[in-house]
C-alpha cells in the first residue's frame, strides 16, 4: 500500500489507529506525519512493545557504509529484505545506493510503488505470475531489473515467457559451491546455462553474481570469489555479454553483511577489458545488531584496512522496548515481549537499559547479570537477582540479534532522536 492509499484509508476509518506499538491516536496520522506529534517513548506515550530505531545511529551508519564502499569505489545496492521499508529504502538511495536487493518478485513489487527503479533481485524468478508481476514493471522504461539464473531449465522458461511478451530481461549467472545454496556448481551446469540463454533474444546475460555467506572460511570465501571473477573474464572474452555491454557495465555482485570487505577487495581489482559495476549487497548495516552482526563486524574492523582506517564502527541501531509485566519469583521476571516481536533464531533479545516512568529522568544501564533465558508468543523469562531493583511497569530496551527477523514481526516502528522524541514512523511492506 503507498502512503497515499494509507492516509486516504486511514482517514476513511479503514485502518485501525491502534495500529502495534503506536498508542491511540485523536486525529488521523501517516507514517510520514510521525514528528508532527508531540509523542514521547519515555513519556510513555507509545505503546509498548515497541521496536524503536535511532535516528543518530541510522545517519551515521548510512555514511559509513557509503564511504566504506567508495573507498573500493565499487557500489552499493543493500538488500532490502532486510527491513522492507521504504523509507528506509529512500534514505539508503538518497544516500548513494546504486539500487536497492530485494529476494522475491512481490518485495520488487513493493519497492518499485514506493520509488525504487533498480533492483537486483538476488534470486531466481521463477513461476508464471512472478515472472508476470517483472514483466509489468519492464513496461515502465525507467525501471532496471535483474535477477539469477542456474540452470537451463528456469533460463528456457524465462526467455520463452518474455519472448511472448516483447521484452528482454537482464539476468546475472549464478555461481554456487558445492554444499551450498543455490548456483552452478561446475562448469558443465555452466556451459548448459550459457547454451540455453544464447537460445533466447529475450534474454540478456548480464553478468555474475555470487553469495558469499554460505562459506564459513575466509580461505574457501576467497576461492569462491577468485572463481567469480575468472568466470566473469571469460565470459566477456568470448562475447557472452556482448548484448549487455551495449546497455550498460557488465555487473559483478555479492556480498552478505558478514564479508563485504573481502568481496570489496576481490571484486574491486577485477578486470574484464570492458566497462564493470561491482556491486555490494550488505543489507544489516543500516541497524546493524549485538549479535552475530557485531561479531562479523568486530572481525571486519581487524582483517579490513579500509574499515580500521575509519576509526569508527557500525552502530546497533534497533531496539525493542518493553514492560515488565510481572516478578511472580524472587529470581524471575515476566517481560510483555515475545517470539512475536523479537528475532530468537542468532540469540535472545539482550536487556541494555531500563526507566522507571514517574521516577527516572534517563534510562539506566542494566544489572549485567540481568539475561532472557527464554521466550514464548507474547513473554520473555528474564533472570534476575534476589534484592534487584525491578518493579512492575518499569520499560526495558533490548538490543537484538538478526534484524531481518525482527523488522518483519512489526507494521510500523517509531525512529527517536537523543531525546527519545518521536520524529518519525516507518511503515514495512513485508
Amino acid at each position: 500500500m503507498s502512503d497515499t492509499n494509507y492516509q486516504n484509508q486511514f482517514q476513511a476509518g479503514m485502518i485501525d489507529p491502534l495500529n502495534k506499538g503506536l498508542g491511540a491516536l485523536t486525529q488521523p496520522l501517516t507514517p510520514q506525519q510521525g514528528g508532527n506529534v508531540r509523542w514521547n517513548l519515555l513519556n510513555e506515550d507509545i505503546s509498548l512493545p515497541a521496536a524503536v530505531l535511532y535516528e543518530e545511529k541510522i545517519a551515521h551508519n548510512l555514511k559509513w557504509m557509503q564511504d566504506f564502499v567508495g573507498q573500493y569505489k565499487v557500489r552499493l545496492a543493500p538488500h532490502g529484505k532486510t527491513t522492507m521499508a521504504p523509507k528506509l529504502f529512500a534514505r539508503q538511495l538518497d544516500t548513494g545506493a546504486w539500487g536497492i536487493t530485494l529476494a522475491t518478485a512481490h518485495q520488487t513489487l513493493a519497492a518499485y510503488h514506493h520509488g525504487v527503479r533498480r533492483v537486483i533481485m538476488a534470486n531466481q524468478l521463477v513461476g508464471k505470475r512472478n515472472m508476470a508481476i517483472i514483466s509489468e514493471l519492464l513496461a515502465d522504461p525507467s525501471f532496471e531489473f535483474f535477477c539469477l539464473v542456474d540452470s537451463a531449465a528456469l533460463a528456457d522458461q524465462l526467455g520463452r515467457f518474455f519472448a511472448e511478451r516483447k521484452q528482454t530481461l537482464n539476468v546475472l549467472l549464478e555461481l554456487g559451491p558445492a554444499g551450498g545454496r543455490t548456483g552452478v556448481r561446475d562448469e558443465a551446469q555452466q556451459q548448459a546455462v550459457l547454451a540455453a540463454i544464447a537460445r533466447w533474444d529475450s534474454i540478456a546475460l548480464a553478468g555474475v553474481e555470487v553469495y558469499e555467506g554460505v562459506l564459513k572460511e575466509e580461505v574457501d570465501i576467497r576461492r569462491f570469489l577468485q572463481r567469480a571473477v575468472a568466470c566473469l573474464q571469460d565470459l566477456s572474452t568470448q562475447g557472452h555479454l556482448a548484448r549487455r555491454l551495449t546497455q550498460g557495465p557488465a555487473i559483478l555482485t555479492g556480498a552478505g553483511s558478514a564479508w563485504y570487505d573481502v568481496v570489496a577487495e576481490e571484486f574491486g581489482q577485477a578486470d574484464i577489458g570492458a566497462a564493470l559495476e561491482v556491486v555490494l549487497r550488505p543489507g544489516c548495516y543500516l541497524t546493524h545488531d549485538v549479535g552475530i552482526y557485531r561479531a562479523a563486524q568486530s572481525q571486519i574492523q581487524v582483517r579490513n584496512p579500509v574499515a580500521h582506517s575509519m576509526r569508527s564502527q557500525l552502530q546497533p541501531a534497533l531496539q525493542l522496548w518493553a514492560y515488565v509485566q510481572s516478578i511472580p519469583e524472587r529470581d524471575k521476571a515476566i517481560i510483555a515481549l515475545g517470539k512475536r516481536d523479537a528475532a530468537f533464531d542468532a540469540g535472545l533479545p539482550a536487556p541494555v537499559t531500563r526507566f522507571r516512568p514517574g521516577q527516572d529522568t534517563q534510562p539506566q544501564a542494566t544489572p549485567s547479570h540481568w539475561e532472557v533465558t527464554g521466550m514464548m508468543d507474547q513473554h520473555a523469562y528474564l533472570k534476575i537477582a534476589e534484592g534487584d531493583d525491578i518493579q512492575v511497569g518499569d520499560m526495558i530496551a533490548f538490543d537484538i540479534s538478526h534484524p531481518c527477523l525482527t523488522f518483519d514481526k512489526w507494521r510500523h516502528l517509531v525512529v527517536v532522536d537523543q531525546r527519545f522524541d518521536v520524529i518519525d514512523i516507518v511503515q514495512t511492506f513485508f
